[in-house]
C-alpha cells in the first residue's frame, strides 16, 4: 500500500490530535478530599453515645501518653507517607515532652487502631503499648484544582510546560483530642487550620498539588501544636483549681490533689485520736477524784 501526501498529512494530523488529547487527560476541574473522623472512629457503624456519667479521671503521674493519627476511612492521605505521619507526630511530641508530669510520649501507627475501633479498641491499644493517656490525632483536607484561562495554552506542547494555568486550593484541618484511657474521658483537644494557594504548569500540577497537600498538613500541624501547648498550660491550671477535672497523684509520693487529700485524712485522725485521749484522761480524772471523796 502506497500512501500519498495527502494521507500522510492526514496521519500525522490525526497523532498531532491524539497527542493535544493525551495531553489534556487529567483534572481540568477537580475537587478531592480526605478524612479521619475522630467521631466516627469512637462510633463505629452509627453506634449511639452512652449517656453522660459524672465519672471523674484519676490520674497517676507521671503519664506514658499514646500518640497516633486516628486511621482514614478512604484508605491512606494521598501525599501523606507513614514517614511524613511520624514526622508530623513528632512535632506533636515536643508540646508534651517538657512536662514534668510526662514519663514518655510513644507514638502508635495508625495501623493498630485499624484493626478495631471504638473505646475498646482505643482501650485495647493502650493496654499494648501501656500507656494512661491517648492523643489521637483526627484531620479533614479538601483540595480544589482549576484551569485558568492561561491553561488555553496548554495546546501547544511549551504552553504545557511553560504556562501556569492551574490553581491549586488546598484547606487543612487537624485536631488532637487527648482522652484518659481508665475513664474514657475527653481531658482537652486543641485545633489546627490552614489554608494554602499555588499556581503550576500543567505538566507540574500533580508534582505541585502533592507538596502543597504535605505543606498544607505541616502548617495545620504546627498551628495545632501551638494551640496544644496553650491547651497544656490550661490544663495544668484546672488540675490544682478545679477538682472536678480530674484527680492527679504522683506515683512517687511527691503530691498532688490525692496526696493531698491523703495528708489531710491523716491529720484529721490524729486530731481526733488526740480528742478522744484527752476525754478518756478527763473522765478517768473526774472518776479518780469522785472515789476519793468517798473515801
Amino acid at each position: 500500500m502506497v500512501l500519498t501526501r495527502s494521507g500522510i498529512l492526514v496521519i500525522g494530523l490525526s497523532i498531532a490530535l491524539a497527542g493535544c488529547s493525551a495531553l489534556w487527560q487529567g483534572p481540568l476541574e477537580s475537587r478531592s478530599g480526605v478524612s479521619s473522623s475522630l467521631v466516627d472512629y469512637l462510633y463505629p457503624k452509627g453506634e449511639v453515645p452512652a449517656e453522660f456519667e459524672a465519672r471523674i479521671p484519676r490520674l497517676s503521674l507521671p503519664l506514658r501518653v499514646g500518640l497516633a493519627f486516628v486511621p482514614s476511612t478512604a484508605g491512606d492521605t494521598p501525599g501523606l507517607s507513614e514517614a511524613t505521619k511520624s514526622e508530623l507526630l513528632d512535632r506533636v511530641r515536643s508540646a508534651f515532652e517538657s512536662r514534668e508530669y510526662i514519663e514518655h510520649i510513644e507514638i502508635i501507627p495508625d495501623s493498630y487502631l485499624r484493626s478495631s475501633s471504638g473505646f475498646d479498641g482505643m482501650q485495647q491499644v493502650a493496654r499494648l503499648y501501656g500507656v494512661d493517656v491517648m492523643a489521637l490525632v483526627s484531620y479533614d483536607q479538601v483540595a480544589a484544582t482549576d484551569d485558568t484561562q492561561a491553561s488555553l495554552l496548554y495546546w501547544t506542547i511549551v504552553g504545557a510546560y511553560v504556562i501556569k494555568g492551574t490553581e491549586n486550593e488546598v484547606q487543612t484541618f487537624v485536631d488532637t483530642a487527648v482522652f484518659d484511657v481508665s475513664s474514657r474521658k475527653l481531658l482537652f483537644r486543641a485545633p489546627g487550620t490552614n489554608k494554602r494557594e499555588s499556581k503550576s504548569t500543567f505538566v507540574e500540577s500533580r508534582e505541585n498539588l502533592r507538596k502543597t497537600r504535605e505543606l498544607g498538613f505541616a502548617s495545620a500541624m504546627d498551628a495545632m501544636t501551638t494551640n496544644l501547648t496553650s491547651e497544656l498550660d490550661s490544663f495544668e491550671t484546672k488540675l490544682e483549681n478545679d477538682p472536678t477535672v480530674a484527680q492527679a497523684t504522683w506515683s512517687d509520693g511527691r503530691g498532688g490533689s490525692g496526696a493531698t487529700d491523703l495528708v489531710w485524712l491523716f491529720l484529721l485522725a490524729a486530731c481526733l485520736t488526740r480528742r478522744r485521749i484527752l476525754r478518756v484522761r478527763s473522765g478517768l480524772n473526774r472518776l479518780q477524784q469522785a472515789c476519793s471523796g468517798k473515801r
